[in-house]
């Protein structure tokens, strides 16, 4: 069985904020086209970008809801 983590880590805060504003970063860059894909259309790489943001967002929302 694993473990639970007791208390806050400030560490593993950091790392995750740091994976929400890179996955927001990526997302974002693929949504505008700044960020492309060889060899895949533009519109999947966009989709893509969605997803990932909106990926992003609903980690946010269930670590608020989780506190």
């Amino acid at each position: 069985m694993a473990k639970k983590e007791q208390g806050f880590s400030l560490s593993s805060f950091i790392a995750w904020i740091t994976g929400i504003l890179v996955s927001l970063a990526v997302g974002s860059g693929m949504i505008n086209h700044i960020l492309t894909i060889p060899l895949i259309p533009n519109i999947i790489t966009a989709v893509a970008g969605w997803i990932v943001v909106i990926g992003a967002i609903i980690s946010v929302v269930l670590a608020i809801f989780q506190k």
